[in-house]
Order: C-alpha cells, then sequence, then structure tokens
C-alpha cells in the first residue's frame, strides 16, 4: 500500500496539519476498504437556486481546500454534477492529477449516499480520497461510511472539514475541523452557534 503522506514537510495550515497527524498516527487499514475519506461541503456559491458558480470567496475556499489536502496521497475525488461541487474539488484535482470521478446526486439523498459509500468500499485498500458535497449529504455520507449520525451542515457553513479513518482493527474515528477563511459568526448558528 502507498504511503498517504507524499512528501514530508510541516504543516502550514490548522487542518493540513491535522490530516497529516491522523495519516501519521493510526494504523494503516488492512481491510477491503478506503481508510481515510476527507469530506466537505462545497464552498461559497454565488447566488441561490439552479447551478450556481461559486464566489471570490468560494473559489478562495477552494483553494485552500487543495492546500490542506496537498501532502494526502488521494486515490480518487468524488463530486456531485453541480458545479459547486465540481469546483470546489477542482484546485485539489489539479494538484493531485486525477479527474474528479462526478456521481449524479439523484434527489433522494439516503440512496445516494449509500450510492457513494459503495464506490469508496470498491476502492482499494487504505485509499485515501476526497468527496466535495452539499449541506444536506454531507453527513449522510460520513453515516453511509460507518460514521456517527450528524444534522445537516447549517445553510452559511462552509469552513467544516471532515475526516473519516476507519481502520482496519477497530471502529471509524470522526475528526471535525476548519479550513480556509473563517465563517460569519452566525454560520453555524443553526447548530446554537458550535
Amino acid at each position: 500500500m502507498p504511503p498517504l503522506i507524499r512528501r514530508p514537510e510541516p504543516a502550514r495550515r490548522p487542518g493540513r496539519a491535522l490530516l497529516i497527524l491522523v495519516a501519521l498516527l493510526l494504523p494503516a487499514p488492512a481491510s477491503a476498504q478506503a481508510g481515510t475519506i476527507i469530506l466537505a461541503r462545497h464552498a461559497e456559491k454565488a447566488a441561490p437556486g439552479g447551478d450556481p458558480e461559486l464566489t471570490p470567496e468560494g473559489l478562495r475556499r477552494a483553494e485552500a481546500l487543495a492546500q490542506v489536502v496537498a501532502d494526502v496521497r488521494l486515490a480518487a475525488i468524488f463530486t456531485t454534477q453541480f458545479r459547486r461541487t465540481r469546483l470546489t474539488a477542482a484546485p485539489a484535482a489539479r494538484a493531485a492529477g486525477i479527474a474528479p470521478t462526478v456521481l449524479t446526486a439523484t434527489g433522494n439523498l439516503t440512496e445516494d449516499a449509500a450510492a457513494v459509500a459503495r464506490v469508496i468500499d470498491a476502492l482499494p485498500a487504505g485509499a485515501a480520497v476526497l468527496v466535495v458535497g452539499h449541506s444536506n449529504t454531507v453527513g449522510l455520507i460520513i453515516t453511509a461510511l460507518g460514521g456517527p449520525a450528524l444534522p445537516d451542515l447549517c445553510d452559511g457553513e462552509h469552513a467544516t472539514l471532515f475526516t473519516l479513518v476507519r481502520p482496519a482493527d477497530g471502529p471509524p474515528h470522526l475528526l471535525r475541523s476548519r479550513y480556509g477563511a473563517a465563517e460569519p459568526p452566525d454560520a453555524t448558528a443553526c447548530h446554537g452557534g458550535r
């Protein structure tokens, strides 16, 4: 199994440091499942409705995501068909030299999350992947992959990054961190401001 870390260098961002720490401290999975799944909601979108582009802030957040995962040897990147997820993943895909796999969102959120989990589970053991989803799908995907049940992300919540590590010899570990620019204070108001 190839290592998750491409090159040793000091972490420059808190999110990146967390991913590197996870990759170094937890045992590599030996079972037939992806070992590290990094999940983010798409970055800030330009307008509600339709299939909007990202705002300038969203484009900067997409670049920040690429920096956070730069030292992770990604086996795959998954997005939906919507521009906001594809544009959020694009800088990371360019940096990793891989084309994102577009998984069509059908509108049945539970079935879509299960389909994402099946595709990830079909990857080689120990693979690291990036999933860029939506406020109402990221938690469902985590649950479908064996992680805990989570509420939907708030509408203004874009800086949250989840890392689900599935070791071969125990239950999955879910880490929650932040990346990119700070969000407005009310971004997580739907959860009581956590």
